[in-house]
């Protein structure tokens, strides 16, 4: 493909088969989207009938993302044995098989034993998918089809909450496991039509030590994380034990997989600088992303003062202001290149982020929702664009390890910027005694999500300028 004397790379329109495949791999997102933002309304309900503490009904999330975080490693050796769409299809009879596993539960053991499984498949599911779109779509088009599949991604947070409060006061809050059913289902049969089931071709047996070292240091760094989250604090033994463990074991991994022949995962993508700069990004963005969907929530309750019902439906401000934005950010980023667009994106991050730190005590509400809107709007630039920016640099067969790398990166710098915001905001609020003193707390944890947009938007210039070298000097 040229580019056009203006700097700008001619576009092609997206075949109808291409879509057709997107909105089938859209019911994935969907439903991994849904499910977690669905259990989080319910697990005091849950715990409740089924006679668990709070610590237990906690292992129904910490479960899931720990068997996630195990399960991404493996994408790209699984989907080279056996085709990336037999992987997918089969991902997704599993996340639909287990949610019904999850809904049936009758003890609190077996609901966690559930949703570890359901964990183990969903963390197949969605980086398959991602080099499925990638491999349909081709470099030309990818933006466009990347940024609407982001979409279910973005609203489930919204619209989850909402969502999930009325399936436990119409039904019971085994409906928040059983709507994956039907939708699991219908993206089944409809699936077995139109996804591409990919080629089984060569793969060397699984360097075992490597998996060991990936399988044991991201679900500890996960679980480190969730307990910074959960004690406030990152100097307990219970986060600093498993972070020394999980930080000596990835190391090892990273060595080792740099080093092999054919490793379990192809790390060496990474010295494209393109690649480099664009997973940098993508890992300090998803800080800022993550990182502010969990302190507004807080600020809505705590500084504002608002019940869990307002919250939720002030929360779609920034939902919204995404959504609309995906498609305009797809066809930019295939006209004028992921970078650029990341670039834009961050600035109207900071330019929406900044003003959240210097609002006063009482705020005006419609200035936040406003501000939300503008975050929304800054992040969809940023998002979609930086990840269609990594899978556009890597060929077909590459497709697999790169979708799982940027989906790993994703998790784990959202699960920093979350904690870190945590951290900040939990022992600036310990000291608070009044009103002024609570929203000087939110300030300061709002100017550390505006330093992780900084520092995405340092490394997304240096994915602009890697892009502008790499078309200078040809095709990779």
């Amino acid at each position: 493909m040229t580019v056009g004397s203006a700097g700008r790379t001619p576009t092609t329109a997206v075949p109808a088969p291409v879509w057709r495949v997107a909105v089938v791999l859209a019911s994935g997102s969907v439903m991994t989207g849904l499910d977690t933002s669905l259990v989080n309304v319910g697990i005091e309900i849950i715990g409740r009938e089924l006679d668990a503490s709070l610590t237990e009904m906690q292992w129904i999330n910490s479960g899931y993302l720990l068997a996630l975080a195990a399960a991404l490693p493996t994408c790209g050796w699984v989907s080279r044995r056996i085709g990336t769409g037999r992987l997918w299809l089969w991902a997704l009879a599993g996340f639909t098989l287990t949610s019904a596993l999850c809904a049936l539960a009758r003890s609190a053991d077996t609901l966690i034993a559930a949703r570890v499984l359901q964990g183990l498949t969903g963390g197949l599911l969605i980086p398959t998918g991602m080099a499925i779109l990638g491999q349909v779509a081709g470099s030309g088009r990818m933006g466009r089809v990347i940024a609407v599949s982001s979409v279910p991604a973005i609203l489930a947070p919204a619209f989850g909450p909402i969502i999930g409060a009325l399936l436990i006061d119409n039904f019971s809050w085994r409906w928040m496991f059983l709507v994956n059913v039907p939708i699991g289902i219908v993206g089944l049969l409809v699936a077995l039509r139109v996804v591409p089931r990919g080629a089984a071709g060569r793969a060397a047996r699984p360097d075992v030590p490597a998996l060991f070292l990936v399988a044991l240091g991201l679900p500890l760094l996960t679980y480190a994380v969730t307990a910074a989250m959960d004690r406030r604090g990152l100097f307990a033994a219970a986060v600093l034990a498993p972070l020394a463990v999980a930080l000596v074991a990835l190391v090892l991994f990273v060595h080792r997989s740099l080093r092999a022949a054919e490793p379990l995962m192809d790390l060496r993508l990474t010295r494209d600088p393109v690649y480099a700069a664009a997973a940098s990004t993508i890992f300090f963005s998803s800080a800022a992303l993550f990182g502010g969907l969990i302190v507004m929530p807080l600020y809505f309750q705590l500084a504002m003062a608002r019940g869990i019902i307002d919250t939720g439906l002030l929360l779609m401000a920034f939902s919204l202001g995404a959504t609309v934005t995906f498609p305009v950010a797809g066809r930019l980023t295939d006209r004028h290149g992921g970078g650029i667009v990341t670039v834009v994106g961050l600035v109207v991050t900071v330019a929406g982020t900044v003003p959240m730190a210097v609002l006063p005590s009482d705020p005006n509400v419609v200035l936040v929702e406003a501000l939300q809107v503008v975050r929304g709007v800054g992040l969809a630039l940023a998002g979609s664009p930086v990840v269609s920016a990594a899978l556009a640099r890597v060929r077909s067969h590459q497709m697999p390890d790169a979708s799982a790398q940027v989906n790993i990166l994703s998790r784990v710098g959202g699960a920093v910027g979350s904690a870190l915001c945590v951290v900040v905001l939990a022992d600036a609020l310990a000291d608070a005694r009044s009103e002024v003193e609570v929203a000087a707390a939110f300030r300061s944890t709002f100017w550390w999500l505006t330093g992780m947009a900084a520092v995405a938007l340092v490394l997304a210039t240096w994915l602009t300028r890697a892009q502008r070298g790499a078309r200078r000097t040809g095709p990779k």
